[in-house]
């Protein structure tokens, strides 16, 4: 890709502003820190995030598990309140990270953003359908356990997919602003009731059935940890800070810190408590998805289950508007008198049948997850803040408080790089393994 051509999508990027916003944001932000925090609280800590947690752990074992945890915990809490400082960096606005990279790094951090945000949304969007699927399956079971196979888990997929494209026509992300809240108090609901029920159920099993070593061959157990990593970092991916950023009113970038900790403080005490909570409960033996752990009381795991996809319907619709931006801002580039519900009515409808498609022939619920941390999060959440925060040249003053943070940043990038490639080949291999253990449409 040349840079010429490079400068030309951005520039048809920035064409965007005149209506709505880059990557679907509104025009002049409205929104509070309280509306922040739910936004970054709803595109981090779904039940996508938490329920693989605590087989992550049992993949890596107890110390390497748990300061695993926490160091991701750290690193992309201390980013993303980079990612805000930079957000007007230079003085102008930039209201979506390819934006946000291009005014840093120039054209190549336009695309480099461009492709990891699109296979982070994308892999996050095929996951967390997969993760709705299996839980309406779950819910379905319940009341109608006598009714073998009418309603297959691809079924169920299907009548989500049909849901989330009635909620694609509405125009941008604070649109969804009483969605998300829904979906925040949803999450609450769903970790209360998923730790709760995993306490209960792990005092109920006999302890001394329960073990925490490590399954399978070497090669197994190296590969199963690879495979955790990925996972771990997609727990924490969030893809569209300044998109989130740039609903907010000023000043932006004071609340958008307020909103991240906020939001983080959610998202530590409810994923440290359920990832340790499950592994404790079921050693090794835990599920991928914790909710098919879970055994006793059924009403409370059915309840846990509708929290489930009521918080992944908002964090589906965050993560599919970088999407639909791009479609968006091609066809304004082209015809500025088109009929935008019609076009919109399109672009959605291809987007989702793709989406369904894929979640309904393949639903690895672990192995999309782990992929989609590795290659998709794993560069924007862990590696690029830490490079733009250099490269803009945000340093302290202090010329040993600044070469402590260069070191610190350059290692962070590099480490988690080599993390990453790890994490993308466990994953790999699990879908290979996958792919040859069960047929397409497998109803899980």
């Amino acid at each position: 890709m040349s840079p010429a051509t490079a400068r030309g999508g951005a520039q048809e990027d920035q064409a965007g502003e005149a209506g709505v916003d880059k990557d679907g944001a509104a025009e002049g932000g409205k929104g509070t820190w309280r509306h922040a925090a739910v936004h970054v609280a709803t595109t981090i800590a779904t039940p996508a995030a938490y329920a693989p947690l605590p087989f992550a752990l049992a993949s890596l074992g107890w110390p390497l598990g748990v300061c695993s945890l926490v160091i991701g915990t750290l690193v992309t809490w201390c980013s993303s309140l980079a990612v805000a400082s930079l957000w007007q960096w230079n003085g102008e606005k930039h209201t979506s990270y390819r934006l946000l990279a291009q005014s840093i790094f120039g054209p190549w951090g336009y695309w480099y953003v461009s492709f990891f945000q699109q296979v982070a949304s994308v892999g996050n969007n095929i996951a967390i359908q997969i993760a709705a699927g299996s839980s309406l399956k779950a819910v379905y079971k319940h009341y109608y356990a006598a009714d073998h196979g009418a309603m297959t888990l691809q079924h169920l997929i299907l009548l989500f997919g049909a849901f989330e494209l009635f909620l694609s026509q509405l125009p941008d992300i604070h649109s969804l602003r009483w969605v998300n809240a829904t979906c925040t108090a949803s999450t609450i609901g769903f970790a209360g009731t998923a730790i709760g029920v995993t306490i209960y159920d792990g005092y109920r099993v006999d302890r001394n059935d329960v073990g925490y070593s490590l399954q399978g061959s070497t090669g197994t157990k190296v590969f199963r940890g690879f495979n955790a990593l990925g996972t771990i970092a997609f727990s924490f991916g969030d893809a569209m800070l300044p998109e989130i950023q740039s609903t907010v009113r000023e000043p932006a970038t004071t609340n958008m810190y307020k909103g991240v900790s906020t939001a983080y403080t959610l998202i530590v005490e409810s994923y440290w408590t359920l990832a340790f909570s499950g592994y404790w409960a079921f050693g090794s033996e835990v599920q991928p998805y914790i909710l098919s752990s879970l055994t006793v009381p059924r009403w409370a795991i059915v309840m846990a289950n509708i929290f489930a996809v009521i918080q992944i319907t908002g964090c589906f619709q965050i993560y599919c508007r970088p999407t639909y931006a791009h479609f968006e801002e091609r066809i304004q580039a082209k015809n500025t008198a088109y009929r935008a519900w019609l076009w919109r009515l399109m672009y959605t409808s291809a987007y989702m049948a793709t989406i369904t498609l894929v979640a309904a022939a393949m639903p690895f619920f672990g192995d999309f997850v782990s992929v989609c941390g590795a290659v998709g999060f794993t560069p924007l959440d862990f590696v690029l803040p830490a490079l733009a925060f250099l490269k803009a040249g945000k340093l302290p003053k202090n010329l040993g408080l600044r070469r402590t943070v260069k070191a610190l940043c350059c290692s962070g990038a590099v480490l988690f790089s080599v993390i990453g490639v790890l994490a993308c080949t466990g994953a790999i291999r699990a879908i290979a393994l996958d792919v040859k253990t069960y047929k397409f449409f497998h109803d899980m």
